[in-house]
């Protein structure tokens, strides 16, 4: 059995491709079970934000990678030669290493951002849900979901609010150096949408307004920041009024098109509008950015705003980096001791085989009438050879063909040294 993890993400594959690749709400549980109808996985969790794209796997065959390879780019019907430049793939430890840096925020655009754990935590939950998951990945992500959880605990990883929400708003606030005059337009009404609008409120933004497609949802997180809630309806009649847009939404199509952005421009006279797009696919068409009197930014655009506060984490992701480290070892400690198990089991059904054909026979033994003594004396001698046999015959081999190795693992084993220390006293 091999762990495997496949995908690519905002270091590997710009947002073009990511979106092409992104697995919607919709579409995760048929690709579940796609990919294990599909490929040699037994079990697969898919995780799919904006900035990655990620497959976790126990294959059956630890040849199949490229038979994953060619399911990811099928089911989103792309051409393979495409995607493969832009894929990484992870195997055994390397695949918990990696699991173990997603969920602590270490592999993200923004150094120790905490809102991927929640993603990673959802992305089990669905395969959890569609009973994709088993054994292996059951054990892997609840490990790493303790060990994101110590990263945080034990380190400053977390201390600033640094997030690709934050770090829109603080580009907004270069554009726009006093937010308390300005409207904020939220689309969308998950994580992201609500930290920005956090950040947003905590810098005094003059106004919030939060579209969704479910009014109740938006209302929820508009009444925390004093604001109020529209239904994507009514898009076109509240975006004049926005000097800030943010969205952040799971639709598989744009929600703002360039002739919805024109015609807002004209209500507002051309003053400036600042919009930023977080959502992969995206949100809003890319042609707006062509229009005059719009600042368009895409996550890919937030890189450099958030470098500055990623430094002051440096130190602290190279203290979660030791402790992902021990944590890995841990696990595969735990993988490794599955052999062993399965060895222990085959040993002791071996065992148990020989103990009932030897008890038969002495039950046979005394049913014909031979004394009980003289039975169970045959017993315990017949038994102990029958046992001991194969292992002995394997010994005098490792002795005569001076393999020490061998002989020093049985003593090891066995603890022959320290039982006869113990009779020579």
């Amino acid at each position: 059995m091999t762990l495997l993890t496949l995908g690519l993400n905002h270091k590997t594959a710009p947002v073009d491709i990511r979106e092409r690749l992104a697995f919607g709400p919709t579409v995760i549980v048929a690709a579940l079970r796609s990919l294990l109808e599909q490929t040699p996985a037994d079990e697969a969790v898919i995780l799919s934000t904006c900035n990655r794209t990620e497959l976790y796997c126990s294959l059956t065959d630890s040849h199949a990678e490229s038979v994953v390879r060619d399911w990811l780019a099928r089911f989103h019907g792309v051409d393979p030669q495409m995607v493969a430049p832009h894929l990484y793939v992870h195997q055994e430890r390397a695949a918990v290493h990696h699991l173990l840096r997603v969920a602590s925020g270490l592999d993200s655009m923004v150094l120790g951002e905490p809102q991927i754990l929640g993603q990673v935590k959802a992305a089990f939950q669905t395969a959890s849900d569609s009973a994709t998951t088993g054994r292996l990945l059951g054990r892997l992500f609840q490990h790493c979901f303790a060990v994101a959880k110590q990263v945080r605990t034990d380190t400053a990883i977390g201390n600033s609010p640094v997030s690709v929400a934050f770090a829109a708003v603080s580009l907004a606030r270069q554009i726009f150096s006093d937010l308390s005059s300005q409207t904020a337009l939220l689309i969308g009404a998950g994580e992201t949408i609500e930290l920005a609008a956090r950040h947003l409120h905590q810098h005094g933004i003059g106004r919030i307004i939060v579209a969704n497609r479910t009014v109740e949802r938006a209302h929820l997180v508009a009444e925390q920041f004093g604001g109020y809630a529209i239904s994507l309806t009514e898009l076109s009649n509240h975006l004049p009024d926005a000097d800030i847009v943010v969205s952040s939404t799971a639709s598989p199509l744009p929600i703002l098109g360039k002739g919805a952005v024109e015609r807002a421009l004209k209500i507002r006279k051309h003053r400036p509008m600042f919009m930023v797009d977080i959502a992969v696919p995206r949100d809003i068409e890319p042609e707006v950015a062509q229009l005059d009197d719009v600042y368009l930014y895409t996550v890919d655009d937030l890189q450099g705003v958030v470098e500055e506060g990623m430094r002051s984490r440096h130190q602290a992701a190279q203290q979660a980096l030791e402790i992902i480290e021990l944590h890995t070892d841990e696990f595969m400690g735990w993988l490794r001791s599955l052999d062993a198990v399965t060895l222990i089991q085959d040993y002791r059904t071996r065992s148990e085989s020989i103990r009932d054909e030897v008890l038969e026979r002495a039950l046979k033994q005394l049913s014909a009438g031979k004394p009980a003594a003289e039975v169970l004396g045959q017993l315990a001698h017949t038994l102990t050879n029958k046992l001991l046999h194969t292992p002995s015959v394997r010994l005098r081999r490792a002795g005569r063909e001076g393999q020490a190795e061998l002989l020093e693992a049985a003593n090891e084993l066995f603890q022959l040294g320290q039982d006869l220390e113990r009779s020579s006293r």
